[in-house]
């Protein structure tokens, strides 16, 4: 279980409730069948993985791995064979006498990991273990606790800001916000079918596109108006969104995930009515795919998962509405990614297929899905 959310939003807090570290004010927490509220955290068999480490400097590897189980009193042949199959399975055979500060940073958290299995624990909990590695080595390790949990199969709570890593690891993620559990479900049905507007900023990157658009119907079906563009939606999105038939007429918040568009130029049987045009302001090149950046004259929406963020630091750069000082009033700036086979140049005119059966509807007021 991944829990989720921008800094400050209780991730930590929660997981330190687990462990006993945090006075709880109500409920009830049970391991397994027990119910551990009143319990010390050293009762509680968990083991705790920390952001920083917190290896015991003055000693060795081996030092390290067995402290635990000395305080434990194990005998001395079961805490040896314990630690070599530890070290074995975490591939730090090599540097069992070697004290942390001969580690890399990589090295140094497969131990912090090693310490926590060691013990054998009916949960681990584990709060942003990789956040102080460089990005290579975070994708690897990533791969690799993954692999290690599904091997060991120990009940893991997982805290992390970066919702990539949520994505990947999770079984299941909980989005949380300001202390409030947004949704609990598997990485691709948070992606698909988000329960509100901050759900779905929040999950996807680059983060998910979102104006005010106008809902009207015509020749049957429906339709929906921003930037002075109109595109019908899908008949089975429609059918799905039993709810968008209220909201004929009025005001909503659309959202468009920027995989949802597509160089129209390399998607030839995408029909006319569903393609917009525009200029492309910007475009970075990432290898495996392209994005563009386009404005549209349409009322752009800050997502709350990117105000989350900014007030903490943490937000990618953000083109919107007239949030980024470039943007005259009313002007959006939204983001396509397309194939790398695209010819889009920075400033040229260009035409974007869009897969309306993609689309996201938010109400304005209470920013929930519709």
């Amino acid at each position: 279980m991944v829990l989720v959310g921008p800094s400050g939003c209780g991730k930590t807090t929660a997981l330190r409730m687990l462990a006993g570290l945090e006075e709880i004010s109500g409920g009830e927490i049970r391991i397994g069948e027990r119910i551990v509220n009143d319990l010390t955290p050293k009762d509680r068999d968990i083991a705790m993985v920390f952001q920083s480490y917190a290896l015991y400097p003055h000693m060795t590897v081996e030092q390290n791995l067995a402290f635990g189980l000395k305080l434990r009193k194990l005998p001395k042949q079961e805490i040896n064979e314990r630690v070599r199959r530890v070290a074995k399975i975490l591939k730090i055979e090599e540097f069992l006498k070697r004290k942390p500060r001969a580690l890399s940073g990589g090295q140094r958290q497969r131990v912090a990991m090693g310490r926590a299995i060691v013990r054998e624990p009916q949960a681990f909990l584990m709060d942003e273990p990789l956040s102080n590695l460089d990005a290579k080595l975070r994708v690897t390790l990533r791969a690799e606790i993954h692999q290690l949990q599904r091997s060991l199969g120990v009940t893991t709570i997982y805290v992390t800001h970066d919702q990539v890593e949520a994505m990947t690891m999770g079984d299941r993620v909980a989005v949380m916000q300001t202390g409030h559990l947004q949704q609990v479900d598997t990485p691709q049905v948070l992606y698909d079918n988000p329960v509100n507007e901050f759900v779905a900023g929040f999950i996807g990157s680059p983060s998910i596109n979102l104006v005010e658009a106008e809902l009207d119907r015509s020749n049957g079906g429906l339709t929906v108006a921003f930037g002075g563009y109109k595109l019908p939606l899908d008949d089975r999105l429609a059918r799905n969104r039993s709810g968008l038939g209220d909201y004929v007429g009025r005001t909503v918040i659309l959202g468009i995930r920027p995989e949802d568009f597509e160089d129209a130029s390399l998607e030839s049987d995408t029909p006319s009515d569903r393609r917009i045009e525009a200029v492309a302001d910007l475009t970075e090149p990432l290898g495996s795919e392209v994005l563009v950046y386009f404005s549209v004259e349409a009322t752009g929406i800050v997502s709350s998962a990117v105000t989350a963020d900014a007030a903490e630091g943490d937000a990618d750069i953000y083109f919107g509405g007239s949030e980024d000082g470039g943007a005259p009033e009313g002007v959006t700036r939204l983001v396509a990614r397309v194939s790398p086979r695209t010819r889009i140049a920075v400033g040229s005119k260009i035409e974007l297929a869009v897969d309306t059966s993609r689309l996201y509807f938010f109400d304005p007021e209470t920013r929930e899905a519709i």
